[in-house]
């Protein structure tokens, strides 16, 4: 499988959104949609009743990113909503495991996401249950932070973890992501990369997406963990 793009939505015009998601239609794989609920992160965004609206009209598919309490009782409904992936906070689950498992059962790719405080090795026995893990390069909440270089021998250390172990596990991160970083992240070992300020930012949204997914592919192609 070849590196994946996924423009973040939270950096779109909220006016406009189906419009914004339709500049990226065809050089996207995800439109990442940052569920947050001014509880587990600082900051209120879009809820259920907005993804679901989404999902009309959008041909991309969605990777729902949650930011929010309780994730055992609301991440599922995300997936029965349509949503393709669907990412909770293991600082949030109550039973991490559960959570995946329900997500999947609703007809989702399951992903738990990893602050940049919370370390991977108190989740390894979870992997096995995970089609992706979202190492955050940004403390979650807001939009446009510096990428935190330090995060990566975190991501270096899944992408161990899933060659040693087989597993079919995607690795996205998520924060700061931007032409001088998405290199960096390739080589550490992420193939699934999120940016919004990269691409919303650019004249040319869809050149953006085009733009990052060619530098992060050559990297990753020549990269210790694609050998």
């Amino acid at each position: 499988m070849g590196v994946q793009i996924s423009p973040s939505i939270l950096s779109a015009d909220f006016a406009v959104l189906a419009a914004e998601c339709e500049r990226v239609a065809g050089a996207a794989d995800w439109l990442h949609v940052d569920v947050m609920d001014n509880h587990f992160v600082p900051n209120l965004t879009l809820g259920l009743p907005i993804v679901e609206a989404l999902l009309r009209h959008v041909r991309t598919p969605v990777d729902c990113h949650l930011m929010i309490d309780d994730p055992d009782r609301w991440a599922p409904p995300y997936a029965e909503a349509g949503a393709g992936s669907v990412t909770f906070h293991v600082e949030a689950a109550h039973n991490p495991r559960g959570v995946a498992r329900d997500i999947r059962a609703a007809g989702a790719r399951a992903g738990a996401a990893l602050k940049p405080g919370t370390s991977i090795d108190d989740y390894v026995d979870l992997l096995p249950h995970l089609d992706m893990l979202l190492v955050m390069t940004v403390e979650p909440g807001f939009g446009g932070q510096s990428f935190m270089a330090d995060m990566l021998p975190k991501v270096r250390r899944a992408r161990e973890i899933a060659r040693n172990d087989g597993l079919e596990l995607w690795i996205q991160v998520d924060g700061g992501v931007a032409d001088d970083t998405i290199e960096q992240c390739a080589e550490a070992g992420a193939d699934v990369f999120v940016a919004g300020s990269a691409v919303y930012r650019a004249s040319d949204p869809a050149q953006a997406c085009r733009r990052l997914r060619a530098a992060a592919q050559a990297t990753a192609d020549a990269s210790w963990w694609c050998a």
